[in-house]
């Protein structure tokens, strides 16, 4: 195990059980997947995150809003 991922463990650790659950199954999702996570830019990080907080809200977008964003590319 690399010095990083030791570190990244031993934070892990002093999280609540169900936050370390959720970060075992990115963790399992990423080494049985086989393939390389998408690196993300460091500029659209925050969005990234405005969205995930988000979803973890149970905050979506109605059809109507997908359907009027859609409707914009249509165009």
């Amino acid at each position: 195990m690399t010095k990083l991922f030791d570190k990244a463990i031993e934070a892990a650790r002093a999280l609540p059980a169900d936050v370390q659950d959720e970060i075992a199954h990115a963790i399992l999702s990423l080494t049985q997947s086989g393939e390389s996570p998408e690196s993300v830019p460091d500029a659209h990080l925050p969005a990234l995150l405005r969205g995930l907080d988000s979803a973890d809200k149970g905050d979506f977008a109605s059809d109507e809003e997908v359907e009027a964003a859609l409707r914009r590319f249509r165009e």
